[in-house]
């Protein structure tokens, strides 16, 4: 019933709190879960495997002697739409969660969005800039109906936010997308940068597909609360917002009308608009909760609470989703090639945050829960300074393998490895800990709606990478990538040093 995601409802028995529906020791719905979102990042990041390569083939740009057949773009403007692209996947997440809290409920938000997205990979797989980026428009738009609402259905399957198990439970969940992550360039990277762009994105397609069914096979092992409405729209409230969704369509109609119609349209007409749209945003979301009379002052508390991770976690993403661009390129054109006489595509170098987090996962899981048993595991404030550490210190490797491919000298991959493998440290203490946090420390009120906010965070570190972009400053310079690497260390110094007063914010949540 709907109270019980926004008032003290009777208490029922769920998935989570029954012994015989548990598998491992976890709710047996998070296997589905797992699967269902293992599938959906399968296709997510094959198809971002190939994104900036796509983009790129066949122009000036492009390797010599790689396959034609893309939309032969310059780099900055194919950097610039990746990290526009990765931020309206994350930016939609917002109205994801509104939708699953007021309108659909998360279990049929995530159906739908399922379905969205393997119509959007579909579009892709026809060939011409027009479907292109009409299918990336739909992808964004499934993977934002997604992502909010299918980690709110693995919060739902415990037993509040004090049980033992949950953090473990989410990064078991952080496993499955990683196992899609890491199979998926290698596969649709294969494929498509070998054989065929447009093939590589109908086999995201089927991924989806799988992720779907065994989605809706698996619905009767979730928990109840994941079909209700938290809070239903009222006719008013959907009348309303029917009226400011048409009126800021016609005004982006006529806008866009009078700049086509000028003749003075560009790509940056669109980047530009959208990326500042992802910094405006998470401002005034987080600002609209933090100002709602209708919570406890606990709430708003730990709302402020929460805003340090929030700042946090956008550096970090600024610096991490450059795997599918500048590094990409890096990969792609100052990388050698081979390990050992076996070649191999550039887009490979997707898989391995991936491989790194399936191999580190169950022992960063192993450990807070060690830690936690002997009231020694570290809080969540010191957690994300190591991240935000480790993040700088794999730019500081960056940049060392840039200054020395300066010379049009090919690095090792073990530098990629190296660099990933750090990253990928860091990805553990933040990205995990992360989703779980948001879950404890949500109001009510708002309960997929904030899993949307946390993903905001990468919405507002890459639309502050495609501004730079945009802007002419060279992503690929050794200098700017060092001053990254500062703002990452600095960030986790100011996160450790008010590690103190942010626990007093997070109240009862640790």
């Amino acid at each position: 019933m709907a109270s019980s995601l926004t008032k003290g409802a009777a208490s029922q028995e769920t998935p989570a709190s029954r012994s015989d529906k548990t598998l491992f020791g976890h709710p047996r719905g998070l296997a589905f879960l797992f699967l269902t979102e293992m599938w959906e990042r399968f296709s997510y990041y094959g198809m971002r495997a190939l994104l900036v390569v796509y983009l790129i083939a066949g122009g000036p740009d492009a390797k010599p002697g790689s396959q034609g057949g893309g939309l032969a773009m310059p780099e900055a403007s194919s950097l610039a739409i990746y990290s526009v692209y990765v931020a309206m996947v994350y930016l939609l997440a917002m109205p994801g969660g509104w939708f699953g809290d007021r309108v659909w409920g998360p279990r049929k938000t995530v159906a739908i969005a399922a379905s969205v997205i393997m119509a959007g990979h579909l579009i892709l797989a026809l060939p011409g800039k027009p479907s292109f980026f009409a299918g990336l428009a739909v992808v964004a738009i499934g993977s934002g109906l997604l992502k909010s609402n299918i980690s709110t259905m693995v919060g739902h399957l415990y037993d509040g936010p004090e049980d033992p198990r949950r953090d473990g439970g989410f990064t078991l969940f952080y496993i499955g997308i990683n196992m899609g992550g890491l199979a998926a360039p290698l596969v649709i990277g294969t494929v498509g940068q070998k054989v065929n762009w447009h093939l590589g994105f109908a086999i995201a397609a089927m991924g989806m597909a799988l992720g779907l069914v065994i989605f809706l096979l698996g619905t009767r092992n979730l928990d109840p609360k994941s079909s209700q409405v938290p809070t239903p729209l009222t006719a008013a409230e959907r009348n309303m917002w029917l009226k400011k969704g048409l009126v800021w369509l016609a005004v982006a109609a006529v806008f866009y009308g009078i700049v086509i119609g000028s003749g003075v349209f560009t790509v940056n007409w669109a980047l530009v608009p959208i990326a500042l749209l992802g910094l405006f945003v998470p401002v005034s979301v987080l600002t609209r909760i933090k100002r709602d009379k209708e919570l406890t002052h606990s709430e708003q508390t730990k709302v402020s609470g929460y805003i340090f991770f929030f700042i946090a976690a956008a550096v970090f993403w600024m610096i991490f989703d450059q795997a599918g661009s500048t590094m990409s390129l890096f990969a792609e054109k100052k990388t050698t090639d081979n390990i050992a006489g076996f070649n191999f595509p550039s887009t490979w170098f997707q898989s391995v945050n991936s491989a790194w987090v399936v191999v580190l996962a169950p022992v960063f899981a192993a450990l807070w829960l060690n830690l936690g048993r002997r009231n020694r595991e570290p809080g969540t404030a010191v957690k994300f300074a190591n991240a935000m550490l480790f993040a700088g210190l794999s730019f500081a490797v960056f940049a060392i393998a840039m200054a020395m491919a300066s010379d049009g000298t090919k690095v090792s991959p073990m530098w990629l490895i190296m660099i990933y493998m750090l990253q990928t440290v860091g990805e553990l203490c933040l990205s995990p800990v992360g989703l779980s946090l948001t879950t404890k420390m949500a109001p009510q009120k708002y309960a997929s709606q904030m899993m949307g906010v946390w993903f905001l965070a990468t919405t507002a570190g890459d639309c502050t990478t495609a501004l730079l972009k945009t802007a002419g400053v060279n992503l690929n310079g050794t200098g700017v990538i060092l001053g990254e690497a500062v703002v990452a260390a600095a960030a986790g110094a100011a996160i450790w040093a008010y590690r103190k007063r942010i626990a007093t914010l997070m109240g009862d949540v640790h």
